[in-house]
Parts: structure tokens; C-alpha cells; sequence
């Protein structure tokens, strides 16, 4: 995913875009670890200060962040290996001088208007409508802040946005880049084709002895044999040690009786809660079910309906309101509750349906139990052979005199190369662990090597048992392969010869119909080329040449899927329409002219920051990424 992430990049547009995007993070995100100064300080801007605490948080969020876009959690070294603390740094750097400016400038947000902001913010809104503080709460919550620190940051974010507003609120994109743009992404072109794939080449003769002894010997090094070497492998994992057969039924029935909910499902409730605003409300409802009058009737009284206060199934759990969890799961289905003191606001409560608890029978999950009892009671047993195989091999042992002496599994795989190949150019079954094969080839035979990691748990032990150096082969050994790559080289110099003679014949004036005709070949017509999109017939080289020239250009590429040549002349430039208000247009008109902005934002930052003075402390910053101090 990281590669994948790294290559989307890349293109010219993306790098343009995104260069121009970064700043945006100081301006319209609220970061949530702005205005925390206490402690010692990662860096300062002004009067401002960036401590280890507010850095360390921010740090931490951006690497979840990324862990949860690749599917697996990211280290504080590995974020630090991607350049992660330098951009935390730098979006916090860029805040902390924008708030020093807003200080200089003596901005403001009155109270007023900053609770009108946060209480119309999108995300604190109810299903219904209207600012749900329950949701405020969570949200909170969530991202590990206190009521007054979200204040607080939000009012220094209105503060930065009224800075980022007087200095690029107005930009637009000029028409002209934008039409440019457009061309470039919507041109369409037309060309005709040959395509001469390998059967056009023709049957290639076989080589004589004295040709292919010729090829061979200007191309030795393509099939000379790598250095391969041969090793013997000691894994000790829990999946090699465990021992379910000798896990008691004793020990398994009480690990299915302390595995509570695990196996099986907790009950679930259906609940609807109607939310009233004050204590008013709640003493009219209170009367109205007094009268009888019904859960939904009262609901549609409430000027709103079933669907946008039921909240779903539910587990007790995702209850966070302990005075709402109590009464919801008191109820017996198809009761109404009194009025319930939240901890937010009253409610009422419904419950629609219940879905009882249910438990996976002990006969079911009693081989799973014992498997996983004993891989558990495995993972010690392999953490004390660690140390007394250690200890072992300390005193000269080898591995084969450790293998006997624990009653373990010595492996003799076959031998590989750099490649984890073997000499018939299989792929050698080696333990899972990622430096196995290159700590191979930098040991040798008799050399004591350190144990590899394997999993999380377990551990290899290796010995080089014998080398066989890289050779050149002979003729007789390879002959096949010799034959196939001369051919394919015959072959692949025909097609280009063929392709050359075609596009000259067509420079000189010749139609590819004409052509194609004379050689007994079929054209064809490609409409609706667009660059960057690559068909099934037109590979990227071919798409490239395409768009290098007018009307009239001629080329030819190679094909990478299967060596195929194309030949082809551009015979049409479509042109796009443009209209501003067209949709992609118009999205892409806002993502340039929002680009534009942060760019002239991005300018004004930089420029406050060498005004304002910023110092980093790299010592601290060491001690959050874990790079130690200095």
C-alpha cells in the first residue's frame, strides 16, 4: 500500500497539486494539539511554542492515520523513515505563525459567534436536524480531546481563517490555465494501425552450431549460474511446539467459561430515544403518557419521525450514557420508559426488539480452545529454549547437536540463490523472516550467525553447510535457453526491421491502407484516444507518441504485454469543448483555484515564519520518534 501510495505521486499533476495543497493543513484543520505549551518545547515561532506533548499527539494521530489507509499499524521509526515528523512538525510550525499573527493583529471571535459556529458545524449535527451535543461528545471523545481544548483550537482556527481569507480569499484560476488544464486532460485523437505481432515475424529458422556457439559467447554472462549456497534452518515457533493433545479437558472447559462473551453473541436492543431539549418538554411528555397517549404519537407531536430517532441495534456497550444503557436494557420489548435523565438531556425511550444473547455450545469451540491454550503455553516454552539453545551454541554447539539435544526439527532445504531460487529454478521453501537469504550470503561455512525473528513469537537459527560458487555454464547445459533467447532476439529484430520499413514507406507518402494492403496486413482505427490511458492495442509508448505531434504524426512503438510492434499515424485531434460551469470543469476550477490560494497562503506563512524566527529542537523531537537524545 505504501509503494501504491508513493507511485500515485508521481504523475506531474498529482506533485503539482499536492505541492500546492500542503499548507492547507495549517489553515483548515484543527489540529487538536495547538495550544498545549507545557512541558519542553520540539520548536518555537515568535512568542509561540510547539511542546513535546502537542508534537508527540499530533505525531501519533498522523501515524494511525496512515496505519488505518494501509491496514496495519505504523512505528514511530517507521513514520520517521517516511519523512512523517518533518510534515507533523511543519503543519504545527505553520499554525504556531499564524496564531503568533492573529496575536500581533489582535484577531478575535466573540463567544457568541463561536458557539454559533460550533453548534452549525456539520458534524455535530442530528439524523434529524439541529446540533446533537451527544454527537459533539463522541466525537470528542474519540480524538482523545476535553470540551475547552476544542474550544480553544477552534477559536485559534476562525482567527488563522480570518487570516487566510484577507490574504487569499478572493484568488480565482485564470481562465487560460484552466483551459490548458482541460485540454490536456480531455484531448481526444484518432489514428490508424498496423500491429505486427510476433506470428508477422514469420517462422525462424534454427540456429547452426557455429551461430549459437557465437551468441552464446557474446551473451555469457546471461546464463552463467549464480553462486548458490546451502543451509541448515532451526525454526522455533509456538505453532512447533504446541502440544493440544496434551491440554487437559479441565483446562479447556474453564477457558470456555472465563471466555465470557467471546464466543457467541451479547444481546442487542432496538432502541429509539426521543431527545427533549429542556426540562419543559419533559414534564409535557411525562403527562402525556400519563394520558395514554401513545410512543409515537408523542413522537409525531415532537415534529419528527420513528426512523430519525431510532439509533439501531445495539449492544449495552455503545451505550456511552450509563443512566440511558440502565433504563434501555431494563425494558422488556415494546416498552416505553419514564423519563430518563441523560447525561446531555432528557429522553424517552422505546424498545423496538430485542435480540437475545447467544452462546456458541462448549462442543463447538473446544478444539479452537485447545489449540489456542496450547500455542499459548508454546510461546513461553519457546522464549526459555531461546535462551538455553543460546546458551548451547555459547559452548559449541551446532545446530544439528541442538536439534537432538531439544527433540527439534533440523530442515535441509535445497540450495538457493540471492534470488530464493533453486538450481532447477524453482522457489526454495524458506521460513517466513525477511533477512534469512541475504544474511545467507553474508555468512559462510563455520560461521556462527545471530537468530532471525520469525512472527512475533518465534525464531530461526541458521548455518551455512556448503557454497557453490557462481560459474559460467557450458553450451550443453543451457542449450535450450540459448536457442529460445536467439530466436526471440531474430524475431524481435525482424518485427523492428518490418516496423521500420512500414513507417518509412508511410513518411514517403504512402497511406497504411496501401501499405497494409501490398504486405497482405490489416489496419485498424483507434478513436477516442487520451493520454495517460493506455488501450488494450495503443501501450503507454504508443499513447506517447500519439500525442508527440499534429495531425499527420507518425510512429511506432514496441508493445510491453507481448513484443508486439504498432505502427500508426495520428489522423485527428478532437479538441475538448470548454465551459466553465461544466461539472468536471467546475470541480477541477475549484481544486486549482483552491491550490492557487494555498500556494499565495503558503508564501505568506513562509514569510512570517523567517519574520517571526522559528527554532526546532531536534533532541526532543529525537525522543518522540524514537531516535533517542542529541
Amino acid at each position: 500500500m505504501l509503494d501504491t501510495l508513493r507511485a500515485g505521486a508521481k504523475s506531474w499533476i498529482s506533485k503539482l497539486l499536492i505541492g500546492l495543497l500542503v499548507i492547507s493543513f495549517a489553515i483548515w484543520g484543527i489540529s487538536g494539539d495547538l495550544l498545549n505549551v507545557g512541558g519542553d518545547r520540539v520548536a518555537s515561532v515568535g512568542d509561540q511554542k510547539v511542546s513535546i506533548e502537542a508534537f508527540d499527539t499530533a505525531y501519533r494521530r498522523e501515524l494511525d492515520r496512515i496505519g488505518r489507509s494501509i491496514g496495519r499499524p505504523l512505528s514511530t521509526i517507521e513514520g520517521a523513515s517516511l519523512g512523517v515528523p518533518g510534515q507533523v512538525l511543519g503543519r504545527l510550525i505553520a499554525e504556531a505563525a499564524l496564531n503568533q499573527t492573529a496575536e500581533d493583529l489582535n484577531l478575535g471571535v466573540t463567544d457568541e459567534e463561536l458557539v454559533r459556529l460550533i453548534q452549525s458545524a456539520p458534524a455535530f449535527q442530528a439524523p434529524g436536524g439541529g446540533f446533537d451535543r451527544n454527537r459533539l461528545v463522541q466525537i470528542l471523545q474519540a480524538n482523545g480531546l476535553t470540551e475547552d481544548q476544542f474550544v480553544e483550537e477552534r477559536r485559534a482556527l476562525e482567527e488563522r481563517l480570518q487570516i487566510a481569507e484577507a490574504i487569499s480569499g478572493g484568488l480565482t484560476t485564470p481562465q487560460p490555465m484552466l483551459e490548458a488544464f482541460n485540454q490536456h486532460a480531455k484531448e481526444e485523437r484518432s489514428a490508424k494501425y498496423i500491429v505486427l505481432d510476433q506470428a508477422a515475424a514469420g517462422e525462424i529458422p534454427p540456429p547452426g552450431d557455429e551461430e549459437l556457439t557465437t551468441y552464446f559467447e557474446d551473451n555469457l554472462a546471461a546464463f552463467r549460474a549464480p553462486e548458490y549456497r546451502k543451509i541448515a534452518v532451526l525454526q522455533m515457533t509456538p505453532d512447533r511446539l504446541a502440544r493440544p493433545g496434551e491440554v487437559s479437558e479441565d483446562d479447556v472447559k474453564r477457558e470456555y467459561e472465563a471466555a465470557g462473551d467471546r464466543f457467541g453473541e451479547v444481546e442487542e436492543r432496538r432502541i429509539l430515544q426521543l431527545t427533549l431539549a429542556s426540562d419543559e418538554d419533559a414534564d409535557a411528555v411525562r403527562q402525556a403518557l400519563a394520558e395514554g397517549k401513545s410512543f409515537e404519537d408523542i413522537v409525531a407531536e415532537r415534529g419528527t419521525t420513528i426512523e430519525a430517532i431510532d439509533l439501531g441495534s445495539m449492544k449495552r456497550a455503545d451505550l456511552i450514557d450509563p443512566a440511558i444503557a440502565d433504563a434501555a436494557f431494563a425494558l422488556e420489548e415494546g416498552q416505553v420508559s419514564d423519563i430518563v435523565d441523560g447525561r446531555f438531556s432528557p429522553v424517552v425511550l422505546k424498545i423496538a426488539e430485542i435480540t437475545p444473547a447467544r452462546k456458541t455450545p462448549y462442543e463447538e469451540v473446544a478444539d479452537t480452545l485447545r489449540q489456542e491454550i496450547a500455542l499459548r503455553l508454546a510461546e513461553r516454552e519457546v522464549l526459555d529454549l531461546h535462551d538455553e539453545i543460546e546458551d548451547a551454541r555459547a559452548g559449541g554447539a551446532t545446530l544439528t547437536e541442538v536439534a537432538e539435544r531439544f527433540s527439534l526439527t533440523l530442515d535441509t532445504p535445497p540450495a538457493f540463490d540471492t534470488a530464493g531460487k533453486a538450481m532447477d529454478g524453482t522457489t526454495v521453501d524458506l521460513p517466513d523472516t525477511a533477512d534469512l537469504i541475504s544474511d545467507t550470503f553474508e555468512s559462510d561455512v563455520g560461521i556462527e550467525t545471530d537468530p532471525l525473528q520469525l512472527g512475533r513469537t518465534g525464531f530461526v537459527w541458521f548455518e551455512v553447510t556448503d557454497v557453490v560458487p557462481a560459474r559460467d555454464r557450458t553450451l550443453d547445459e543451457v542449450r535450450e535457453d540459448v536457442v529460445a533467447a536467439w530466436t526471440a532476439q531474430q524475431r524481435s529484430e525482424r518485427l523492428d526491421t518490418m516496423a521500420g520499413e512500414i513507417l518509412s514507406e508511410v513518411k514517403d507518402g504512402k497511406t497504411l491502407d496501401v501499405v497494409a494492403q501490398e504486405r497482405g496486413l490489416d489496419v485498424g482505427t483507434a478513436d477516442g484516444l487520451r493520454r495517460n490511458a493506455q488501450t488494450d492495442v495503443f501501450s503507454a509508448a504508443a499513447i506517447e507518441g500519439v500525442f508527440s505531434g499534429p495531425v499527420g504524426t507518425t510512429g511506432m512503438a514496441t508493445r510491453d504485454s507481448d513484443g508486439a510492434r504498432i505502427v500508426f499515424k495520428v489522423e485527428a485531434v478532437n479538441s475538448p469543448a470548454f465551459f466553465r460551469e461544466d461539472g468536471e470543469i467546475a470541480a477541477l476550477d475549484d481544486r486549482l483555484g483552491e491550490a492557487l490560494q494555498n500556494s499565495v497562503l503558503g508564501e505568506y506563512v513562509s514569510e512570517r515564519q523567517a519574520t517571526l524566527g522559528v527554532s526546532v529542537n531536534q533532541a526532543n523531537i529525537n525522543l518522540v520518534i524514537g531516535q533517542g537524545g542529541g
